[in-house]
C-alpha cells in the first residue's frame, strides 16, 4: 500500500482523534452514572480521558485501524462503562440520561472543533481555502499546500476531530444493542421483547457494521453534512 505522506498525517490525526473521541464518551457515561447515583464506574477509574482505561481490542484498535487505511469513516466502540441502574434514583430516567451523555459529549467536542475551524476560517483567505477545501471534499484527497503554515496541520487535525465525533455520536445513537440508543429504546419494550432484544447483542452490532456498513453512512452523512454546510457559510 503506497501512501502519500498527507495521508499519513491524516491517518495518525484520525487515530488520535478518535482516542479522544471515545475517552470523552465513556467518561462522560460514568460522570453523569456518578451523578445520577451509581459510583461503579468512578470507582473503577472510567472518569478520565486516559483512552488505557476505555480500549477494547476490536472496537478500538482493530477497526479503527482497518478503517483508517482502507479509507472508511473510523466506526469503532470502547470498553463498556459499567453501570448498575439499581442505584439510580430514578432507575428508567436516569439509565436513559447516562446512555444519551456519550453521545452528546461527542456532538458537544465536534461543536467546539467546528468552532475552531470558523476561527481559522476568518483568519485569514490562506485558512478559509483550506477549510472549505477540507469541507468539500471530507478529508481525503485533501493534499494541503507547500506553504510550512500550521494553519495545514491545525486545520487538518481539528477537522478529524469534528468528523469523526459526529459519526460516534450517530452511530452509537442507532438503537442496536449494545450501543447507546438500545438504553433507550429497551425502556418502551415488553419484559419479553426486551429480553429478546438484549439477547441479540454483539451479533447485531457487526451485522450492522459489516453488512450494513451503506445504511449507517446514510444515517451519518446529514449531520456531517450540517456541520460542513456550516464551515462552508462563512
Amino acid at each position: 500500500m503506497n501512501l502519500q505522506p498527507s495521508e499519513v498525517v491524516i491517518i495518525v490525526f484520525q487515530l488520535i482523534a478518535f482516542l479522544f473521541a471515545i475517552s470523552i464518551h465513556e467518561s462522560a457515561h460514568a460522570w453523569t452514572a456518578n451523578r445520577c447515583g451509581d459510583p461503579t464506574a468512578r470507582m473503577l477509574g472510567r472518569v478520565t480521558l486516559n483512552p488505557v482505561k476505555h480500549i477494547d481490542p476490536v472496537g478500538t484498535i482493530l477497526l479503527p485501524l482497518i478503517a483508517a487505511f482502507t479509507h472508511l469513516p473510523i466506526l469503532g466502540w470502547a470498553k463498556p462503562t459499567p453501570v448498575d441502574p439499581r442505584n439510580f434514583k430514578r432507575p428508567v430516567a436516569h439509565d436513559i440520561l447516562t446512555a444519551v451523555a456519550g453521545p452528546v459529549s461527542n456532538l458537544i467536542v465536534a461543536a467546539c472543533s467546528t468552532a475552531v475551524l470558523l476561527v481559522i476560517s476568518l483568519s485569514s483567505q490562506h485558512g478559509r481555502q483550506l477549510v472549505h477545501s477540507l469541507a468539500a471534499i471530507n478529508r481525503f484527497g485533501f493534499q494541503g499546500d507547500e506553504t510550512n503554515s500550521v494553519l495545514v496541520p491545525m486545520t487538518l487535525f481539528f477537522y478529524e476531530l469534528m468528523f469523526i465525533n459526529v459519526v460516534l455520536a450517530v452511530f452509537n445513537l442507532i438503537p442496536v444493542p449494545p450501543l447507546d440508543g438500545s438504553h433507550v429504546l429497551r425502556h418502551f419494550l415488553s419484559d419479553s421483547v426486551g429480553r429478546v432484544y438484549d439477547a441479540l447483542g454483539i451479533l447485531a452490532l457487526f451485522a450492522l457494521v459489516f453488512l450494513g456498513g451503506g445504511l449507517v453512512w446514510k444515517a451519518i452523512q446529514p449531520f456531517l453534512n450540517f456541520f460542513n454546510s456550516v464551515l462552508v457559510s462563512v
